[in-house]
């Protein structure tokens, strides 16, 4: 078992690394003038079971290159078995035509993935689960649900709580949560009443006195928990956090969210933050590394990766 780490995120391989007691493999990802991207695997890897650490988030397109050269690199060095590791897999959000004379992007990047030499892929919480479906090699899609049931059993611990989706299609996951922790389930329903007219928030459930969590996969520009939090807090809500596996956080999102009624936005470290400016007081970041760590051992040993979840 091998592991690579490409550049997206060099923290989180090194910690899944460290969390499986191995080292990373010598891989040299540099660069040519005209920004080409050149791999170079400087170990051998001939036989050996590899794991290639990507994610494919800000820049999306440098980082899902320098994945797919990566994964050719290794096959063509006669790797018995790729893992394709993307915690975060861009483009997940283009998972079905929106219009007419539009891509599906993410078939598209499976495509990719799978004939650059992947035998298969390992991810976290997928925006769409049929994107599972786009691949013709197996997919072990990871959950943050338990992580996130764990840390909320521990913070809210003496705290009469309540999960919230700030969508109908964030339902299942916000459930997921929901019953781990035998809590209620609350709705928000988020819709424009015609163009150039702000939303109307619409709370689906009784959240008068309750601290409610906010549970979504994708945090972006942050308007839409923004949102959420003043919506659940003028209908009587005690106070509104929020948990999210992506913080993919562009533009002048940590600005947002640092000036929003939000007591905590939890993320975790499936994008690495490279922001300059100082992280919020209001942001936390859990660690995915020891779940991929033991996803990854599994893989390895042909057991379970399921179980992970009992």
């Amino acid at each position: 078992m091998k592991i690579v780490a490409c550049n997206s995120n060099p923290p989180l391989a090194e910690a899944v690394a460290a969390a499986l007691d191995m080292t990373l493999t010598n891989a040299m990802i540099r660069r040519f003038a005209d920004m080409e991207i050149h791999v170079e695997v400087q170990e051998n890897v001939r036989g050996e079971d590899v794991f290639v650490i990507q994610s494919t988030s800000f820049p999306a397109n440098d980082n899902l290159m320098e994945l797919l050269i990566t994964l050719d690199a290794l096959r063509r060095s006669s790797a018995r078995r790729i893992t394709a590791v993307i915690p975060y897999f861009g483009y997940a959000r283009q998972d079905r035509r929106t219009s007419a004379r539009t891509p599906i992007s993410a078939k598209l990047v499976a495509n990719l993935i799978t004939e650059a030499g992947a035998n298969r892929v390992l991810t976290v919480d997928l925006h769409a689960g049929q994107i599972q479906g786009f691949f013709d090699i197996p997919v072990d899609n990871l959950y943050g649900a338990p992580l996130f049931a764990r840390d909320i059993k521990e913070r809210f611990a003496q705290r009469d709580i309540m999960m919230v989706s700030p969508d109908v299609g964030g339902v299942a996951r916000a459930r997921a949560i929901a019953s781990r922790l035998d809590v209620d389930l609350a709705i928000i329903d988020k819709r424009r009443e015609r163009a150039g007219v702000s939303e109307v928030m619409n709370v689906i459930g009784d959240v008068e006195g309750r601290n409610c969590i906010l549970i979504d996969d994708i945090v972006d520009s942050g308007g839409t928990f923004v949102n959420a939090a003043e919506a659940l807090l003028k209908h009587g809500a005690a106070s509104a956090s929020a948990y999210v596996t992506h913080g993919v956080l562009s533009g002048r999102a940590l600005d947002r969210i640092e000036a929003s009624p939000i007591e905590t936005l939890t993320i975790t470290d499936s994008i690495r933050l490279t922001t300059l400016r100082p992280k919020p007081a209001n942001l936390r970041v859990l660690s995915i590394a020891p779940l991929l760590a033991a996803a990854m051992r599994n893989i390895s040993d042909e057991t379970s990766v399921s179980s992970l979840f009992d």
